[in-house]
């Protein structure tokens, strides 16, 4: 998910309490930072559900609570899911907005090769994790969208800090690349992790989102009659049997994103300021906790886990089809089209990132959960998902570190310093 640098605020704190707060939550703008926040909660989790107290793990994420009445007594790992991922489904749709009205997004001629290498970013490992099912007759090929995803926060934070000295529009193509891939996934999660719709609650709830929609477009922003019209929103669309985060996506997607007479920022900038802390310093790393805590002992053992052919499949989909759908196809596209990667980036730049974009981590996990459930299977495709997103971010760490040191690199690399 793109990301912007937090604005700078001149003012005297007037309390301790309140300067601490100001710098934590600025901090969460930090996609190092906030990705620390996520990493540590998937440790934690997986070190507790395979301790001796493993048992207690389980009850925590199995525990019910919600009325039941609204058919919301949900367990906390669901309330996770379902609920608190919604928030960081939100901020992708303010984000998502804004790409396509005022950013990266808005200029097709940029942005069609990044946008077809996330498009092949997806097929790829979908295609390999198939493959490998069939192969094996497993029959298990309704996880095929589980290595599909791109975890940007981690993406984005790793090349801040192995890609130092590469071409900055390097980061530009990684953002555009999420974006779309973004996209994708949440209209996958819509189609194909749906099984029964009642058109009556979705129609609801598409009714409420455009009010909510229609409030931010006249500037009623107060927050005591957006949030209470988002929840219900989210309740109707968790009852219509369509995955509860579109919800958050479409609500972000109505929020205007053009600079408007009077308006000190865009809103979508200002949903992002106030919302993005909730999500990376709350909603992430609670729904990693209940996401990534996978009893390898239960499971069978590593050795049985890594021999499952759901394990292997997401596996090879992260770290091969990632590499081999983006960096394979932009080679393709940059050799037999007019396409070009430009802004001083070569080809050679571009392979650390597409190793980074096998970090698939929060929607993998989300999808796995959809995918299979509480079941074997869904417990050997978290476990893939980590074990995959490991090993992606650390090839494409030291992929990008090594590339980093060339000192003379490419075409791209000449033009940029010509035109510089």
């Amino acid at each position: 998910m793109p990301h912007r640098e937090p604005q700078e605020h001149h003012h005297v704190p007037t309390a301790t309490a309140h300067s601490a707060r100001r710098r934590f939550l600025l901090r969460l703008q930090d996609e190092t930072f906030a990705g620390s926040l996520l990493l540590g909660a998937a440790v934690l989790a997986l070190l507790w559900a395979n301790s001796p107290w493993r048992e207690s793990y389980q009850a925590l994420a199995g525990l019910e609570i919600g009325p039941a009445a609204l058919h919301l007594d949900l367990s906390l790992s669901t309330w996770a899911a379902d609920g608190l991922l919604a928030i960081f489904f939100f901020v992708v749709g303010l984000e998502l907005k804004t790409e396509f009205v005022t950013g990266s997004l808005r200029k097709l001629d940029e942005a069609l090769l990044p946008m077809l290498a996330a498009v092949l970013g997806m097929v790829v490992p979908a295609l390999i994790y198939f493959t490998v099912q069939a192969a094996t007759g497993s029959g298990a090929t309704d996880g095929w969208a589980i290595p599909t995803a791109t975890d940007i926060a981690f993406a984005v934070a790793l090349l801040g800090i192995f890609g130092r000295g590469l071409p900055p529009a390097l980061r530009v193509f990684l953002l555009t690349l999420a974006v779309v891939d973004d996209l994708l996934a949440i209209t996958v999660i819509a189609v194909f992790y749906t099984e029964e719709i009642s058109f009556l609650h979705l129609l609801a709830a598409i009714a409420l989102i455009a009010l909510f929609g229609l409030l931010v477009q006249k500037r009623v922003l107060r927050w005591w009659l957006l949030v209470p019209v988002a929840v219900v929103a989210w309740v109707l669309m968790h009852e219509s049997g369509v995955h509860a985060t579109v919800a958050g996506v479409l609500l972000g997607m109505t929020v205007p994103a053009r600079l408007r007479r009077g308006d000190p920022v865009q809103i979508t900038h200002a949903f992002v300021e106030r919302v993005q802390p909730i999500s990376a310093g709350f909603a992430l790393p609670v729904f990693a906790f209940f996401a990534a805590g996978v009893s390898v002992i239960d499971s069978g053992g590593v050795g049985e886990i890594l021999g499952d052919p759901v394990t292997i499949g997401v596996v090879a989909g992260l770290v091969l089809g990632k590499m081999l759908g983006i960096w394979g196809g932009v080679a393709i596209l940059v050799r037999t089209t007019r396409l070009r990667l430009g802004h001083g980036v070569d080809l050679p730049d571009l392979l650390g990132v597409a190793m980074l974009a096998g970090i698939g981590f929060t929607v993998s996990l989300l999808i796995a959960e959809l995918s299979f459930g509480a079941t074997a299977e869904g417990d050997h495709a978290k476990f893939a998902v980590i074990v995959g997103s490991v090993i992606s971010a650390v090839l494409g760490g030291l992929t990008l570190r090594a590339r980093a040191r060339v000192r003379v690199r490419g075409r791209g690399a000449r033009i940029a310093r010509r035109e510089g």
